[in-house]
C-alpha cells in the first residue's frame, strides 16, 4: 500500500509504540492532551471563579463610588445604568448590601424579579463582593487623604481661590476613588477627572472651567514641594 504524505514516519511510529508500552506497564491509560503541555483545559480546575473579569469588577466598583459621590441626580442615574449594563454584558446583576455597605455581583441565573433565589445557587464562589466602607486599607486611606488635604492647604497659601476649589475637588477624587496622592495621578486618572468627575461633581464655575489645566499644573507643582503632611 502506498504511504501518504500525512502518514508519520517509521521512527515516530516506533516511538509511539514504546510510549504506549511503558504506559501499559505502569497501569495508566494512554491520554492525549489536545491543549498541549502547560495549557489549561476545560476540566483541569483552572477556570476562573467567579467568571466575571477582574477589570469588570473594578469598573463596577468605580461607577458605584461615582454614583455615591455625584450630586446631580441625572449623573447618579447614568453611573448606575452604566454599571448595570456592564455587569449585564457578562450575565451578572449588581446589588448593594446595605447592612455591611458591600457591592455584590450575582450571576443572572440566580436572580428572579430582582431577588436572589437560594435554590439556584450552585457555587457561592461565583458571586463577587466588594466592600465600599473605605477603599483599601483604612490607615493607608487616612494617610493619603491627609497628604492630599495638606496639598490643598499649601495651594491656598500660594495660589488664587479658583485653583484652590479645583484642588479640593481633585484631592477628594484621588483620595476617595483611587486612594492615591494627587501627584501620583496617571494621565488616565486626570482625563477621568476632567471629563467625568469635575463637570458632574465639582459644580465648577465658568472661571474654574477656563483655567482647569492651569489648576492641575498648580496642584502638581505645589505637591512636589511637600514630602509628608503635618501630623
Amino acid at each position: 500500500m502506498t504511504r501518504t504524505d500525512d502518514e508519520p514516519p517509521e521512527w515516530a511510529k516506533e516511538r509511539a509504540r514504546e510510549l504506549m508500552a511503558a504506559e501499559e506497564e505502569a497501569g495508566r491509560p494512554t491520554e492525549v492532551d489536545e491543549n498541549g503541555p502547560g495549557e489549561p483545559g476545560e476540566d483541569d480546575g483552572t477556570d476562573r471563579v467567579p467568571d466575571v473579569p477582574a477589570e469588570v469588577v473594578d469598573e463596577a466598583e468605580r461607577l458605584t463610588r461615582l454614583a455615591r459621590e455625584a450630586v446631580d441626580p441625572a449623573a447618579v442615574e447614568e453611573y448606575r445604568d452604566r454599571r448595570d449594563e456592564l455587569a449585564a454584558d457578562h450575565e451578572y446583576t449588581p446589588r448593594l448590601r446595605e447592612e455591611d455597605d458591600t457591592l455584590v455581583l450575582y450571576p443572572e441565573e440566580w436572580m428572579e424579579s430582582g431577588t436572589v433565589q437560594l435554590d439556584r445557587i450552585e457555587d457561592t464562589d461565583r458571586a463577587v463582593e466588594v466592600s465600599l466602607s473605605g477603599p483599601g486599607d483604612a490607615d493607608r486611606y487616612r494617610e493619603v487623604a491627609a497628604y492630599n488635604d495638606a496639598v490643598v492647604d499649601a495651594i491656598a497659601d500660594r495660589a488664587d481661590e479658583v485653583h484652590v476649589e479645583t484642588a479640593r475637588s481633585f484631592a477628594a477624587f484621588m483620595s476617595n476613588h483611587y486612594v492615591r496622592t494627587v501627584d501620583d495621578a496617571t494621565p488616565e486618572m486626570r482625563a477621568e477627572f476632567r471629563e467625568e468627575f469635575f463637570p458632574r461633581n465639582a459644580w465648577p464655575t465658568d472661571e474654574q472651567r477656563a483655567v482647569l489645566e492651569e489648576s492641575l499644573e498648580t496642584i502638581e507643582r505645589v505637591a512636589t514641594a511637600i514630602d509628608e503632611p503635618e501630623p
